[in-house]
């Protein structure tokens, strides 16, 4: 669960939809986007333009068959068909400009999101925190919603308003009774709406939103971990968690469906009462014969257009409310966004102070103090000390003392705590985690990952292979631009050492590894490590492996109580 606010309809909600629009009509994609809105409002012009013909048409011809007028009746249906023939095209234009509109839209909105999502490592920042659930929901479902139910929404409203004006003028001259009562009528079933309907319908929608969000997040993860699962026999555990989690999610549709329900039955009755309240009204005018059976269709379909216009809530009140917790949650997305960006609003956050980052030639740390993210535990006090080139650093202590976290504050992942760290420009630090990342793609991109723009030789990229004892994984595979999930069809201990082979041929000046040789062997490990300082690559290390000392220069050894020792390698007693 979030902290994001309860939705509803009010000022707030407008104001946080016009925050999330107003960009991409000021973008420089705005001359073409206003293009394709003006035209769209041409279009949507058009429309009421021809259904005030249609109406008039079918007044007309119904009266010459009351008439027994055959001359009338058949002029006005060739009108009419000339009418449709004209019409039909403006009506598939005006719905391909609308969509073309929409996506064209939710491209730049998406790329906008995604820029924001990667900006200073939001989306490593977002993913340790619980203020904002499921951020691929946001960016994959309700961008894409958002452009397109915008759109609708406005072209709805806009068409009303223009179907007010035209039909108003007809209907006033038919019956100003019928308009009178409409007027009220319509005010009346639309505060009845949003008073009865509004804040239940909104708030189970957004609480919709987010229990299908984490369904789909529950179910993904089994995926992705199936092999774990199915060493520990877990099946019935994640069974029950997934049915524990589809609970909530059936819950709350059950809610829905009640309110839904609820609100069917009043918009049913609204919808049918206003095919027979126009002829009830008028029913005198044309029995006493004041009134052509014509004019009388004509009145009810400018009525009924006239109350769709007033009602517009009434009819699409199902949708808005979605639409609504969409916005609630686009709008709460886009704001921890900014606030991860800014290293203000952080500070102002629980966290006056934080750990500064400097870039220069060499490592370095200066009166270092290290907490955890939410600040529970001191990992590490006041270390001070150079890492330089060609002197490699190797840092143990017991599990759970701050080893892998002192190497995210050097990456530059973590800035709880206080003091300062010099590191290296990003080209010339590369960091290796225990379980190697291996993304999308073919056996070229994982060598070349995240720089595969580059243009490097097949020879060389199977050179590397075989420094890292995998010379035949391309012949393996169907070669270097076979693509796998490479994360399924490798081991760990072969995934490790391409992770090598990528570092190797990235050539930092330092490279932190994390146990990244923790499924090797002794002899594949060292086969590794003494490749480094040929390519004048300075390692940081954590590990366990005794065997890997003799490759770094000092021991960093962190006890666990925020106490650290410095050493020399050389002659170093390791105590397992």
């Amino acid at each position: 669960m979030t902290t994001e606010e309860k939705p509803g309809f009010n000022g707030r909600l407008w104001r946080r939809f016009i925050t999330i629009a107003r960009p991409y009509w000021l973008s420089d994609e705005r001359w073409r986007a206003r293009g394709m809105l003006a035209l769209l409002v041409l279009l949507l012009l058009g429309q009421t333009a021809f259904s005030v013909l249609f109406n008039q048409e079918t007044g007309e011809f119904t009266s010459a068959l009351a008439a027994r007028d055959t001359g009338r009746f058949w002029a006005s249906i060739w009108r009419y068909i000339a009418i449709l023939v004209t019409a039909v095209p403006i009506y598939a234009l005006y719905y391909y400009v609308r969509d073309t509109l929409g996506l064209r839209w939710r491209r730049w909105l998406t790329h906008s999101f995604l820029a924001r999502y990667f900006s200073q490592r939001a989306y490593y920042r977002l993913n340790t925190t619980t203020s904002i659930d499921n951020p691929d929901q946001r960016i994959a479902e309700d961008i894409n919603s958002f452009t397109q139910q915008s759109l609708y929404f406005s072209m709805i409203v806009l068409g009303s308003v223009i179907d007010l004006v035209a039909f108003a003028s007809v209907l006033w001259t038919i019956s100003q009774g019928l308009v009178y009562f409409l007027l009220g009528y319509a005010a009346f079933s639309t505060v009845f709406t949003g008073t009865v309907f509004g804040k239940r319908l909104i708030g189970l929608n957004f609480r919709q939103l987010q229990r299908e969000a984490n369904f789909r997040f529950s179910l993904v993860r089994v995926r992705e971990h199936a092999e774990p699962i199915a060493f520990y026999d877990g099946e019935a555990r994640e069974m029950s968690a997934l049915q524990s989690v589809f609970a909530a999610v059936y819950a709350n549709y059950q809610k829905v469906l009640r309110w839904q329900f609820k609100l069917n039955l009043f918009q049913y009755a609204h919808s049918f009462l206003t095919i027979v309240l126009p002829t009830v009204i008028i029913a005198n005018d044309v029995l006493s014969g004041r009134l052509e059976v014509g004019r009388a269709i004509q009145a009810a379909g400018a009525f009924a257009a006239i109350l769709s216009a007033l009602s517009v809530i009434v009819e699409h009140f199902e949708g808005l409310s979605r639409f609504s917790a969409g916005v609630d949650r686009l709008h709460a997305f886009s704001l921890a966004l900014d606030v991860e960006a800014d290293p203000l609003a952080n500070a102002l956050d629980g966290a006056p102070q934080q750990i500064h980052t400097t870039h220069g030639f060499e490592l370095a740390l200066e009166r270092l103090t290290v907490l955890t993210p939410n600040r529970e535990h001191l990992l590490l006090q006041d270390a001070t000390l150079a890492v330089r080139a060609g002197q490699g650093l190797l840092i143990v202590g017991p599990s759970g003392t701050g080893k892998s976290s002192l190497l995210r504050v050097i990456a530059g992942l973590w800035n709880t705590g206080s003091g300062e760290v010099t590191r290296p420009a990003s080209a010339d630090m590369l960091f290796l985690p225990q379980q190697p990342y291996l993304p999308l793609g073919d056996l070229r991109c994982q060598l070349t990952y995240p720089h595969t723009e580059r243009n490097i030789s097949d020879e060389e990229l199977l050179y590397w292979l075989e420094r890292v004892n995998l010379p035949t994984l391309a012949e393996r595979f169907g070669g270097l631009c076979a693509e796998l999930d490479w994360a399924r069809v490798l081991s760990v201990g072969e995934q490790q050492r391409l992770a090598f082979a990528r570092a190797l041929l990235a050539k930092p000046r330092y490279l932190l590894l994390d146990e990244s040789t923790s499924a090797l062997d002794a002899s594949n490990e060292d086969r590794l490590y003494g490749q480094l300082a040929g390519l004048s690559i300075t390692p940081v290390s954590v590990s366990h492996h005794h065997a890997i000392v003799k490759y770094h220069y000092r021991v960093l050894e962190l006890p666990g109580n925020g106490s650290w020792t410095l050493h020399e390698a050389a002659g170093y007693q390791w105590v397992p």
